[in-house]
């Protein structure tokens, strides 16, 4: 998982309240195993419905943060919604509120998610529609060019992953020195466990 500090950029101003995961990637794109192309699928009906839809637009392309509604995520736990969101190049989400499934499949695959009160995201919606925004995860804080700063909180164990890049994978791995300690002293204090899964007869 690639780690997040900073993310600096263009954000897309979607501000619609209860977005839920069957709207971010429609069922029939769930078939696929591969995360790769999933962006394609993204947002599809509000594509459909309006020519003139924020995610078609020119400067928004590759935009690195979403600016959501109330409620974002919520609806079935399909983790593609996750998928589909990075495969459009977003690093970090926005919102008053998210679904708590839909905020852990974020964080799961290093995308942020960042809840500020309604009248901050407003802001942001409107400094959107011209001008870049910049997330600090060390600082956690939110900035525009306009002066405007604004503080988030983020559970200490998830930063320190977003941080360093750490998947469930990864987490396992930097433990592999003390996993390794406590396999040996098992393997010398208990020799019969470590020669199979035979049963004596």
């Amino acid at each position: 998982m690639e780690p997040f500090r900073e993310v600096e950029g263009r954000a897309i101003p979607f501000g619609r309240k209860n977005i839920d995961t069957d709207l971010i990637i429609p069922a029939r794109w769930l078939k696929t195993i591969s995360r790769e192309g999933l962006g394609e699928g993204a947002f599809e009906a509000v594509r459909a419905k309006d020519p003139d839809n924020v995610f078609d637009q020119e400067e928004y392309a590759g935009a690195p943060i979403l600016v959501a509604g109330d409620n974002f995520g919520c609806g079935s736990s399909r983790e593609h919604a996750a998928w589909a969101l990075l495969d459009m190049g977003v690093r970090a989400v926005i919102a008053p509120s998210f679904s708590d499934i839909f905020a852990g499949n974020a964080f799961k695959n290093g995308i942020l998610t960042v809840v500020l009160p309604q009248e901050q995201v407003d802001r942001l919606l409107e400094v959107a529609q011209t001008d870049p925004i910049s997330i600090d995860l060390e600082a956690q804080t939110v900035t525009t060019p306009f002066q405007d700063r604004f503080t988030f909180e983020i559970d200490p164990f998830r930063k320190h992953c977003l941080l360093e890049g750490l998947d469930e994978v990864g987490l396992t791995l930097s433990q592999d020195a003390t996993i390794a300690t406590y396999e040996n002293r098992l393997a010398a204090d208990k020799p019969w466990l470590a020669r199979g899964t035979g049963v004596a007869g």
